[in-house]
């Protein structure tokens, strides 16, 4: 029997309308039927390409003992943060405020009036490694709401002016020492050896990145274009750049980029074309160009929709297997390229019989001195195609304003500085599109695009992003 997630158009949203939790959407229902029935807010946020979503769905959701527990105590509300960032954006800073660290999915309870009390991420069913299970976190917060619920308004009283306060607008005008106080807060937390900022797991932050490269030039601060470069050369020979059909993943799970959380997102590629594309022209060097030139045609090649829009995203997971699409062994690939080129390749590309995930090997160039194949090399095309019928990726064809706004401009500035004509023609049919689907009567924008529908009023990023896109069409 499906919940009240049927009617959506949110991939993410569909992918649990069959759960034995029942779901509602975000909607004024759900809140009216909490405080009509005196039971809290469980709300879950994610998104449908995130592993440990599909994880805690799997463990939980799908599961009858937590659907009994959930339905009996909670109103259970199901978000997609791409698809209600104002939403997510205010649960997850409340998250990071009270436990430090944020991330998806995202786990809150509060009161039927939006009041956080428990806030938390992935939670395993039963009790692990030390971490509470979700079952015995339920049934705990189930017995304070009815026999000590004043301790658990009182802790969401105290979350929400915390919130708050930081919220306040302090009218200061931002002085050039903050700055120079940045820098030296990536200096601090800077890996020399395989750059990147602080420990695992490593994102890739292609604004930071950014950030380095411009005070670099404006403040002649060689230093800060060293650690660009050095994390900008280590990503790009890790195992999170795509070595056959380019772009990059999330993030790297460890210090040298080897091993990524495997999902692609429209918008980390996107900034990281720009990244790369801007550390070219500093720098003169052919690697970055090659890089950025085959991130935006990752982006043209996987996300395009057929009418101009760009999709978010793809999975990391292939037929429940995390990475299953992305890696190969030795056999494998002789098999597909023969076996003078398919040794030639596994030499390169790292591919071993102890492999290094699982078995099998994440193609990738760290420590290699050798040049390798360009991307339209015969041999790496048939690699990229034999992938494509190997395994398929669940793709997140939703349409996002403030991803796409990114997507055109990284594509002009391709067009411009790599002379590629065909980035030109995909920005323009990008915007056109979101002029013809995604703009009401009034000329207001809308957040979302799928399945021939627009929703979700545009939020302040989103006009942000567009205008900023605009200007660079211009």
């Amino acid at each position: 029997m499906s919940n009240h997630l049927s009617n959506e158009k949110s991939p993410y949203l569909l992918q649990h309308k069959d759960n034995p939790v029942d779901w509602y959407p975000w909607c004024r229902e759900a809140f009216e039927k909490s405080a009509r029935e005196d039971r809290p807010i469980f709300l879950s946020i994610g998104y449908s390409t995130c592993h440990w979503c599909h994880v805690m769905a799997h463990e939980s959701f799908e599961d009858r003992e937590v659907a009994q527990i959930l339905n009996r105590e909670y109103i259970c509300i199901k978000v997609d943060r791409e698809e209600r960032p104002d939403v997510d954006s205010v649960y997850m800073s409340v998250c990071q405020a009270v436990t430090g660290a944020g991330g998806w999915p995202l786990t809150v309870i509060m009161t039927p009036e939006q009041k956080p009390f428990f806030v938390g991420t992935y939670f395993p069913k039963y009790r692990r490694y030390g971490q509470a299970g979700l079952i015995e976190m339920l049934e705990m917060i189930a017995d304070m709401w009815k026999n000590s619920r004043e301790e658990l308004l009182a802790s969401g009283e105290e979350i929400t002016a915390v919130i708050r306060q930081n919220r306040i607008n302090r009218n200061k005008e931002p002085e050039k020492e903050i700055l120079r106080k940045a820098y030296e807060l990536f200096q601090r937390q800077f890996d020399a050896v395989w750059g990147g900022f602080g420990l695992a797991p490593k994102f890739p932050a292609p604004h930071n990145l950014l950030f380095l490269m411009r005070y670099a030039v404006s403040e002649n601060v060689p230093d800060a274009m060293k650690m660009a470069e050095i994390t900008l050369d280590a990503m790009g020979k890790g195992g999170m750049y795509d070595q056959i059909g380019g772009g990059f993943s999330r993030y790297s799970t460890d210090d040298r980029w080897l091993v990524p959380h495997f999902e692609k997102m429209l918008y980390d590629n996107a900034l990281l074309t720009l990244a790369y594309l801007n550390a070219y022209q500093i720098t003169g060097k052919k690697e970055y160009a090659h890089i950025a030139r085959c991130t935006a045609d990752y982006i043209l090649g996987e996300l395009k929709d057929e009418k101009g829009g760009f999709y978010c995203g793809q999975d990391a997971d292939s037929e429940g297997e995390e990475g299953k699409y992305y890696v190969f062994t030795p056999e494998e690939i002789k098999r597909v390229l023969g076996e003078r080129d398919g040794a030639e390749f596994c030499a390169l590309y790292g591919i071993t019989e102890d492999g290094n995930f699982e078995g099998k090997s994440i193609p990738n160039r760290i420590g290699q001195k050798l040049s390798g194949w360009n991307a339209d090399d015969w041999r790496i095309k048939k690699l990229y195609q034999y992938r494509l019928t190997r395994t398929r990726l669940h793709k997140d064809d939703k349409i996002l304003l403030s991803w796409n706004g990114w997507a055109i401009i990284a594509l002009i500035r391709t067009g411009q500085i790599l002379e590629e004509g065909r980035c030109y023609e995909a920005a323009f049919r990008a915007q056109h599109f979101i002029e013809e689907y995604m703009t009401d009567q009034d000329n207001r924008l809308y957040l979302r695009f799928r399945d021939g529908e627009a929703a979700h009023m545009g939020q302040l990023d989103d006009y942000a992003v567009y205008v900023l896109a605009l200007l660079e069409l211009y």
